[in-house]
């Protein structure tokens, strides 16, 4: 399984202390997924947030290249909070390992642990901005047609 330095490196477990980390890594599942498979599919449920941690993949939506994300990087933060089906898909550019948790664990780590549940959920709200803030950035640079 993952060492907690490894889900140290991502924003969304900062500020967790090992311990905390060591907690929470049993709630986690290993994933792989093969060139061309799609993890997350648009219009679908996805209970999941993603951490890659080997590999690369494409967001798209509608066909549409949108993003990619590589080692390092999670994906899947906004349907855990809204519930609402994806709004993209995510494809496996190539093998990809990740390391997942799904919105029933992070309620098992709300109830053993409310401080990092806080942190965790602080972080991802961090994180999305972050997104956010990117995708209104390249948005605002692109020409305008009219």
């Amino acid at each position: 399984m993952v060492k907690p330095e490894v889900l140290q490196k991502y924003a969304l477990f900062g500020g967790l202390m090992e311990e905390q980390i060591e907690n929470i890594i049993p709630l986690m599942k290993h994933e792989t997924y093969n060139p061309k498979e799609e993890i997350i599919t648009e219009g679908k449920p996805n209970d999941k947030i993603y951490f890659l941690i080997e590999g690369h993949v494409e967001v798209t939506k509608r066909n549409i290249h949108l993003s990619h994300f590589g080692e390092g990087e999670a994906f899947g933060e906004m349907e855990v909070l809204d519930v609402m089906p994806a709004i993209a898909s995510i494809k496996a550019l190539s093998n990809v390992t990740a390391i997942s948790i799904s919105n029933k664990a992070l309620r098992e780590i709300y109830k053993m642990d409310v401080k990092a549940f806080s942190l965790i959920i602080m972080n991802l709200a961090r994180d999305l901005s972050r997104r956010l803030r990117r995708m209104d950035e390249k948005l605002a640079s692109q020409p305008i047609m009219i």
